[in-house]
């Protein structure tokens, strides 16, 4: 009699849920958006489709900061860049009532461990506590010398390449490959990447660029597949079911998430004993020797494990890596197009670095290099979106109010438990009503001056520089410095000695989670499984004798 009733609820209890979506009432009715294309899909392809923004920002010219949408079997989810509605999702009540998703959780989880992107409540705020004094800028400055010296071996082989003419390069392999030698240096006092040669890159970089495009491909399974087979049975049980698992993404994921922890472990232990041979704790300037010695001063309830420490480093290489070097080659890419811009660029470096490189301190406030910096930060933000769900029955208030579907005018929205929030960081950084009507111009003079009063007066959460790109509030990104610093070096290197420009080539970033070039072909194919490229012509500036 059990197992029928059993299996019974088994089969009803997700029809109920899928019928009560679809032709169910919820508050978020109300709230003007696009008609929904599917009852099964919704608008999820376009919210998590890798062919642009266009979706995006449709949804802004339209509805403005805040609209709704439907997802998969009728799910409704909130659309906003509002303010007001940030500042209290991502800053005042954050942890209260709104938090991540237990999708971007449980990936993250099982990529990375239990770092700090992975982790909520007091676990991920005893790692914080432990890692902010490694990203001051105190420590940054000492960082200098080690980026500038990875940095230079890159210039060399650069010109190496290219001293007999113009060389077609895929600047965004050197840039990840640049960028993992400078957590690893800066980041573990390990080096990866001699920076020689395209025949010995460290196999790490593959790893990390393929991560992106596969949770890219398989965003449906991370949101609605991952929350309930990732607290199935014991870890144990979980890893041995894994391995049978015929899913070649899976497979091709878990072997990432594998050799990345190897490999973080391997650099930890292989620290740690040689202090041990040497009759002393972990001493050097590099993120894990601080962070070491940082929780060893900490009290008991807030020191972290070693499983803890290994998963911060994997997490680290991975954010150190990626976005930043995805960032790069993008401002790469827009100065090969803009010649003009990068002739003034070089300029500026030429002059700050007539006696060689430069302190942290000036580097940092060359005003150009800052310019194009931030605004490519604000135009093409590495992550351009943010997903959130409410922890219990909410209201959010709204800077701008909305006009209902019944023609009321509200100033706040009623949010059930279990409600997902999409916000839109590129739709923020580009809101017209703020920055102007040429927003979504890549402009770097609009820096030079001072910024729009309503910019200012709008109270964008943000960390940095009013903008949304590196999130806001207890997770915003803890190494937002060290990303700075790191473009800035490459770039006032790079740029002092070389040209770049077009090489012809279709570029298309894909929308994958964070923003990836690929080489368009005659044939399309499927871009989400292109590899990640970014080929540039390179040559030599010419130098006055």
């Amino acid at each position: 009699m059990f197992i029928p009733i059993a299996l019974t609820a088994v089969l009803l209890v997700p029809l109920y849920i899928v019928l009560k979506r679809v032709f169910g009432s919820h508050p978020l009715d109300r709230i003007p958006g696009p008609k929904s294309p599917s009852w099964r899909n919704g608008h999820f392809d376009e919210i998590f489709g890798i062919n642009g923004l266009d979706f995006h920002f449709m949804m802004a010219k339209k509805y403005g900061p805040t609209s709704s949408f439907k997802s998969v079997y009728g799910e409704r989810q909130l659309y906003t860049f509002d303010p007001k509605a940030m500042h209290h999702i991502l800053v005042k009540d954050q942890g209260i009532l709104f938090e991540e998703t237990p999708s971007f959780i449980g990936s993250l989880n099982l990529m990375f461990g239990g770092g700090i992107l992975g982790s909520l409540g007091e676990p991920h705020r005893r790692q914080r506590k432990m890692l902010n004094p490694v990203f001051s800028i105190a420590h940054m400055r000492g960082m200098v010398p080690i980026f500038y010296e990875v940095t230079h071996k890159l210039r060399k082989t650069l010109a190496a390449k290219v001293q007999d003419g113009p060389q077609e390069i895929d600047m965004l392999s050197w840039m990840g490959r640049t960028a993992l030698e400078l957590i690893g240096q800066s980041g573990f006092g390990y080096s990866f990447d001699d920076l020689n040669d395209e025949e010995h890159a460290h196999p790490y970089v593959e790893a990390i660029k393929g991560m992106v495009p596969l949770f890219g491909r398989n965003q449906f399974a991370r949101m609605y597949i991952l929350p309930y087979i990732s607290n199935f049975g014991t870890p144990a049980i979980r890893r041995f079911i894994a391995r049978f698992l015929p899913w070649k993404d899976f497979q091709e994921g878990k072997g990432m998430a594998d050799y990345m922890w190897a490999l973080s472990k391997e650099i930890y232990e292989e620290k740690k004993n040689a202090a041990n041979r040497l009759g002393k704790e972990l001493s050097g300037k590099d993120i894990l020797s601080v962070l070491v010695a940082e929780n060893e001063k900490a009290s008991e309830e807030d020191r972290l494990g070693d499983d803890e420490v290994i998963a911060q480093m994997s997490t680290l290489i991975f954010a150190a890596m990626d976005t930043t070097s995805n960032a790069l080659s993008r401002i790469l890419s827009l100065l090969a197009t803009h010649p003009e811009v990068q002739a003034k660029l070089r300029e500026e470096l030429n002059d700050a670095f007539q006696d060689g490189d430069i302190p942290y301190d000036q580097l940092v406030s060359l005003p150009y290099l800052d310019a194009i910096a931030r605004e490519t930060l604000r135009v093409y933000p590495p992550l351009h979106r943010l997903l959130r769900t409410t922890l219990k029955d909410a209201i959010l208030p709204l800077s701008n109010p909305v006009t209902c579907t019944d023609g009321t005018v509200v100033n706040e929205i009623a949010l059930p438990r279990n409600t997902d929030i999409f916000i839109s960081l590129v739709n923020s950084n580009r809101n017209k009503a703020l920055w102007g009507d040429d927003a979504d111009e890549w402009k770097p003079e609009r820096w030079l001056s001072p910024l729009p009063k309503d910019v200012v007066d709008a109270k964008i959460p943000g960390v940095y520089s009013h903008l949304m790109t590196f999130n806001a509030g207890g997770r915003s990104c803890i190494g937002f410095k060290f990303s700075q610093l790191e473009m800035k070096v490459v770039l006032a290197l790079l740029i002092q000695n070389f040209e770049f420009s077009d090489a012809g080539k279709e570029i298309f970033w894909r929308s994958t989670g964070i923003a990836s070039p690929v080489v368009v072909g005659s044939e399309l194919g499927d871009l989400a499984r292109h590899h990640p490229r970014m080929p540039l012509m390179v040559k030599l500036v010419e130098k006055d004798i």
